[in-house]
């Protein structure tokens, strides 16, 4: 099996978490079934329906939620006019916590797709004892260097959408930090110089996970809103650190140390080299990486198999009343 079924969720509902937001939530599986929170990617994406595929929903109850801006929270990223500076990784940390309480869940399962397997680690790491065990998926830590990857060293791989992604900055921002250089493009008063940032910005996410004839262009960047609203989201953490610097992920691997997980990454990840999620490996005695040959950054059939096989494990693992 790689997936299971598409689900419709039993419950939904949105949580005030202050600063004006609004958090958007779905519960999907089963009600009495062994908890599990989805913490998507981007930042910025928005928790898509597949999420919950990746658990049993017979023997799991599964939290998918829309981070701060992003899918149906609010306010939207993708309205210029909402406040950024109360979306970091400390509110979406706490948001989770709220959530958690919200729920009455004692310790659940934390399942972290790309920017989300940062996420997933960071919660954790500050909030061990709500932690069952995690599962993460195309690992990242939201380092410096790998944001430095993401928009310079993948120009040796894809040379000319690269440069077209480096031209789309302002000139005198271009040797610098790429996505602060998009940042204050995004946050223009003019609504033609945010679409065309925006724009550029969604053309190199694209260029860097082609790999093979299989590649298809994904349909959400299409949508002008969307790709505001990611694009500002993004590059907002990223030119940030996420918040990370004075606690890095890899520093603080001891706090976990002892949380069972499983990290799945494609082996041929150009977007997150498989260097990262190795070294978180290396740190976690209780964490096991599995290594998919061929495997991309996006989902493929093996990979998928593979974090359902993890999921599955740990219910089974699980005490269930």
């Amino acid at each position: 099996m790689d997936m299971y079924p598409p689900s419709e969720p039993y419950d939904q509902g949105a949580l005030d978490v202050g600063d004006g937001n609004t958090i958007a939530w779905r519960l999907h599986g089963n009600p009495d079934g062994k908890p599990a929170v989805a913490l998507h990617g981007g930042p910025g994406s928005g928790a898509a329906p597949w999420y919950a595929r990746m658990f049993d929903p017979a023997k799991y109850r599964i939290l998918l939620f829309d981070q701060r801006g992003a899918g149906e929270s609010t306010p939207s990223a993708a309205d210029y006019e909402t406040d950024m500076s109360v979306n970091t990784t400390d509110h979406v940390v706490a948001d989770i916590e709220r959530l958690r309480k919200l729920f009455d869940v004692e310790a659940w399962l934390v399942f972290g797709a790309s920017w989300g397997s940062a996420l997933a680690l960071t919660y954790a790491q500050r909030h061990p004892d709500a932690v069952s065990e995690i599962v993460l998926f195309g690992a990242g830590t939201n380092r410096r260097s790998e944001v430095e990857w993401m928009t310079r060293g993948l120009g040796r791989f894809f040379p000319e959408a690269w440069e077209r992604f480096r031209d789309g900055a302002p000139e005198k921002l271009r040797d610098g930090d790429l996505s602060a250089a998009y940042n204050v493009l995004l946050e223009d008063p003019d609504p033609v110089v945010r679409e065309a940032a925006a724009r550029r910005w969604c053309d190199w996410e694209e260029a860097i996970v082609q790999m093979g004839d299989e590649f298809k262009p994904n349909p959400r960047f299409a949508d002008p809103r969307f790709r505001y609203g990611f694009a500002r989201t993004v590059t907002h953490y990223w030119r940030h650190g996420a918040w990370l610097d004075d606690r890095p992920i890899l520093s603080n691997m001891d706090l976990i140390k002892d949380i069972p997980g499983v990290i799945v990454h494609g082996a041929l990840d150009l977007q997150g080299p498989l260097r990262t999620p190795w070294e978180v490996d290396r740190a976690w005695p209780a964490g096991r990486l599995d290594a998919i040959g061929g495997g991309g950054h996006c989902a493929g059939d093996n990979m998928d198999a593979a974090v359902v096989a993890a999921t599955d494990a740990f219910a089974r693992s699980s005490k269930m009343d």
